[in-house]
């Protein structure tokens, strides 16, 4: 694991429906957060795993400068798109192995050009199992889609 960790997180009540992202960064040396930061935000009207990727996009466009980071997330679906499927839908002109557009390419494209600045690790956990950090980013990503549900 790398000196700075983003936890990251996405939600979303209905899908699609309003939602919300979250993520915990945190600068450590070894075991020891020497520093922290909790960011959160939503939107209206999406779906989960386009909150997904904005919180993996903003844990690495908030850094200042090329860093080594490990991104931690829930999201299979973020996990296999930035390792397993990017390189060939960029090389099938952003189509999927069905000859489909592949669904929240603004969104890739942007985790793409996000990422070319750094040194990323990606590891996935399993969400809502006790993992503190990704408990946390999820209530995050909860008080970010908090604006955007309806009053009732």
């Amino acid at each position: 694991m790398s000196d700075i960790i983003a936890y990251t997180d996405g939600a979303c009540s209905g899908n699609p429906g309003p939602g919300g992202w979250g993520l915990i960064l945190q600068a450590r040396k070894g075991d020891t957060v020497v520093k922290e930061r909790e960011l959160s935000g939503g939107a209206a009207d999406t779906t989960n795993n386009r909150m997904e990727l904005s919180a993996a996009i903003a844990a690495l466009e908030t850094l200042a400068r090329p860093s080594k980071i490990t991104v931690v997330t829930d999201s299979v679906y973020v996990r296999d798109g930035i390792t397993k499927w990017l390189h060939g839908w960029k090389r099938n002109g952003w189509k999927t192995a069905a000859k489909k557009p592949v669904k929240n390419e603004d969104l890739w494209r942007q985790l793409d050009a996000a990422r070319a600045r750094h040194d990323v690790i990606w590891e996935w956990v399993k969400g809502h199992a006790g993992h503190p950090e990704n408990e946390r980013a999820d209530e995050l990503a909860r008080k970010g889609m908090e604006p955007f549900k309806k009053k009732t």
